[in-house]
């Protein structure tokens, strides 16, 4: 059972590509197939199937890859998706919109069961000024300290957690994560309670999330990035 994934994949992946389907050079869990402007694109994990069409009429990609997928395996159409991977999808008007709030909300059950504190009610920014200072410190005297490996597993599991909503949904933590996650081995009480506050900031904030929207054919699509080098310190924060 332990190879049962790798089994399965040897035996999806060449029959896609016996489809016609061309797998990601980025991904390799992600296919695709265009016909025209018919294009199917289908992301793999395990055993489920996320399907990504822009046709589904008779005749069209969709329509002749559920008949042959129908045809080759039994399989269940779970219909409309609306969450993975604790992501939740959703489609409002003329956008798709990701979200993590039900992932965020398990998270203040086991790491606040007791609400957010009212010290941090106001939250308005995820990290406050000193958090570079704290993460410094922290790493410069790590040999110095005792490891608390109780204070090690919580810290690790939260800011492990607050990187899989930063990565996927909320880049607005992002910066705060990543300094957390510089201190990962050698975490404080002081780092224990920033990372709470990002938890807390993003508790007040659940429902924020990304927003994808089709452009206009007679817009083209352009990508906004910037970069901030600091060369005291010779890292630089760069985004998009």
């Amino acid at each position: 059972m332990a190879q049962a994934g790798r089994r399965w994949q040897r035996t999806l992946f060449p029959w896609l590509e016996s489809q016609g389907f061309k797998q990601s050079t980025t991904d390799t869990c992600i296919f695709s197939k265009n016909r025209g402007k018919d294009r199917l694109v289908i992301g793999c994990y395990v055993d489920d199937l996320f399907v990504l069409y822009s046709d589904d009429g008779a005749g069209s990609l969709y329509a002749d890859f559920s008949a042959a997928l129908v045809d080759r395996w039994r399989v269940e159409d779970e219909g409309e998706v609306s969450d993975l991977l604790n992501v939740d999808i959703s489609v409002e008007g003329p956008d798709v919109v990701l979200r993590q709030s039900s992932y965020i909300k398990q998270l203040l059950s086991v790491h606040a069961p007791d609400g957010i504190p009212s010290g941090f009610q106001l939250n308005h920014a995820p990290a406050q000024p000193d958090l570079p200072a704290l993460v410094e410190q922290a790493v410069s005297e790590r040999q110095n300290r005792t490891t608390d490996n109780e204070l090690l597993r919580r810290y690790q599991s939260l800011v492990g957690a607050l990187l899989y909503c930063s990565t996927n949904t909320r880049p607005d933590v992002a910066y705060a994560v990543g300094m957390l996650c510089r201190a990962m081995s050698c975490p404080t009480e002081s780092l224990m309670l920033a990372a709470q506050r990002v938890l807390f900031y993003l508790g007040r904030h659940a429902n924020v999330g990304l927003r994808y929207r089709q452009s206009p054919p007679t817009h083209s699509n352009r990508l906004v990035g910037f970069s901030d080098s600091d060369w005291a310190t010779r890292h630089s924060t760069t985004g998009y």
